[in-house]
């Protein structure tokens, strides 16, 4: 009887749990793995961290050995060993050993494609100094040019693993700038959300650089698209990742609408010999059903498993994405899932948004954090359809718990009735959680209507008044311009100081608006809510200004240089 022959193509996160779950399905399997590069199994997502000194040893970062592997699960696994071409009809790889030049066929019964994602490089003059944070050869080079003692930093793209990047250099005592092509940092994120994280880089000496891209390097030196030099003696890239696909193209299997490799639910490409999964992929979105491109450790790690579980004979449900992801960025934690804001509008959603901004734990045990949260509902439907969070301790346990509720199809009311754990120091008898569906309920129970930070200029235009029923004190450090001081204990008693007009009610963070709102509309009085009060407000228009400024000073720039030549 012949032995199963199942080869796959990369190692590290997807290929190396498709290749031990794969043996410890099938004993008797001849399991070949071939990576390219000279290390099948390392922290890939520790690269940022151990290039800014947090992850003292190298060695660290290595999980597992050709040799490891192959004592405990019998793998054949080869290093330095690129795969060329594939032969479909005679189920065959043609490998090529990088280190002696030798090139060999190999057959396969199945094979599984692992290739992963390569980092965008934009053709720039200059760009051949430029680095990036792919793989240990790639962080190899890094510590040598940080070898040199630079004293500035440019890094190229203001995402998650951009903003990784930009706090290690900081660690590493660099002086760093950070240049983005969109007018905020973050992008998967809103402005509201977005604008907070900007200024605590800029808080911590960092030179944020939004609306511009670098369009040449110098040797020590980038010059911008707004005409400004900054000084750039160290060079990371994080643009994005494009998925590696040529190897699969060139055998003539589909790839999907947006460019990564098309496979059903079995995790099956176009030939049924092969399987694909990892970064180099197309996923179904969850909130959307398209295609998208998501470039995640623990999905490539879960469709790793799944793919050996198929070929083993095993029947899969492959979950749709979407997308959960948490970043720490100086002493800040971000978080998100599913779609944000701006895009569901740019879809034409009909969706209800709510923020909050509540403590770690409760406010008497010492130490509670604030953090901000956001959760984007279906207005008809009440299916959550993303969530985002910036703050303190505890921010990215909320995002799970929203994220497994949206995998679990509870609507963002349901959230309201989640039993989560309670004790002060790790939280309040009313979770975060709790609270978004407390909000949620209140608007799908018609108990309080509200109006986002966005919105609320639009409707002063229209003619309605804004009423602040916060403090006194805290009315005079900081309001919103044109604005009526009613503290919300005064409101009963001060009522026929208020225009019979439209009402937008704010406060600190919403909820003392949410009394108000309640107080005036049994009063009979046409009042909505202004959702995540002063905060949240007072954070999209810093975003918007900063934007703004931003955008001014580019032009700004753009004209002097063009006066000096």
């Amino acid at each position: 009887m012949n032995t199963q022959r199942i080869i796959i193509v990369g190692g590290v996160a997807g290929g190396m749990s498709a290749a031990t779950r794969l043996r410890r399905l099938i004993e008797d399997a001849e399991i070949v793995v071939l990576e390219r590069g000279g290390h099948v199994s390392f922290a890939n997502c520790g690269l940022p961290y151990y290039l800014g000194g947090v992850i003292e040893k190298r060695d660290s970062l290595l999980l597992q050995t050709p040799a490891s592997l192959g004592s405990r699960f019998g793998l054949d696994v080869r290093v330095n060993h690129e795969v060329t071409a594939i032969d479909r009809s005679a189920k065959t790889v043609r490998v090529r050993d990088l280190v002696t030049g030798e090139q060999t066929v190999e057959r396969y019964d199945a094979l599984v494609l692992s290739p992963g994602a390569a980092p965008v490089r934009p053709p720039i003059p200059g760009g051949e100094r430029m680095l990036t944070l792919r793989d240990i050869e790639d962080v190899d080079v890094a510590m040598s040019a940080l070898s040199a003692a630079p004293r500035t930093a440019l890094v190229i793209g203001a995402g998650f693993i951009g903003l990784e990047m930009v706090e290690n250099l900081v660690h590493r005592g660099l002086e760093v700038t950070v240049v983005e092509l969109g007018d905020q940092v973050l992008p998967p994120l809103d402005p509201e959300m977005a604008g907070p994280v900007a200024q605590r880089l800029r808080d911590e000496g960092v030179d944020v650089r939004l609306g511009t891209q670098v369009t040449e390097l110098g040797p020590d030196t980038a010059t911008l698209s707004d005409g400004t030099v900054v000084s750039a003696e160290f060079v990371l890239a994080s643009i994005g990742v494009r998925p590696e696909t040529s190897l699969a193209v060139a055998a003539g299997i589909e790839l999907g609408s947006r460019g990564g490799i098309r496979v059903d639910d079995q995790l099956r490409t176009s030939d049924p010999s092969i399987y694909a999964i990892g970064d180099a992929v197309e996923k179904t979105d969850a909130v959307s059903g398209e295609q998208r491109l998501v470039a995640l450790a623990g999905l490539a790690n879960r469709h790793g498993r799944l793919v050996a579980d198929v070929i083993s004979g095993k029947t899969i449900r492959v979950r749709d994405a979407f997308g959960t992801a948490v970043v720490g960025v100086m002493g800040l934690t971000i978080v998100a899932t599913g779609w944000n804001e701006k895009l569901l509008r740019a879809k034409g959603r009909d969706i209800r948004v709510i923020h909050t901004h509540p403590a770690s734990h409760t406010g008497y045990y010492p130490g509670a954090e604030s953090m901000s949260l956001k959760l984007i509902v279906d207005a008809t439907t009440d299916e959550i359809l993303g969530a985002q969070g910036v703050g303190g301790d505890g921010v990215d346990k909320r995002i799970d718990v929203i994220s497994t509720a949206m995998a679990g199809g509870l609507t963002a009311a349901d959230l309201a009735d989640l039993e989560l754990a309670y004790a002060p120091q790790f939280s309040s008898a009313k979770d975060p959680v709790n609270m978004l569906g407390y909000v949620d309920l209140n608007a799908v129970e018609g108990l309080t209507r509200s109006i986002q930070w966005h919105e609320l200029a639009e409707e002063l235009e229209a003619g309605a008044v804004l009423i602040d029923v916060r403090t006194p004190r805290e009315y005079a450090d900081g309001a919103i311009p044109g604005s009526i001081n009613i503290p919300l204990d005064d409101l009963r008693a001060r009522i026929a100081e208020i225009p019979e007009r439209r009402l937008v009610v704010h406060c600190k963070v919403g909820q003392r608006g949410h009394t108000a709102v309640r107080i005036l509309a049994q009063l009979g009085r046409d009042a909505v809510n202004l959702d995540g009060g002063y905060l949240t407000w007072s954070a999209g228009i810093s975003a918007r200004h900063s934007a703004a400024q931003h955008g001014a000073d580019d032009q700004r720039a753009s004209a002097e240089t063009r006066a000096a030549a």
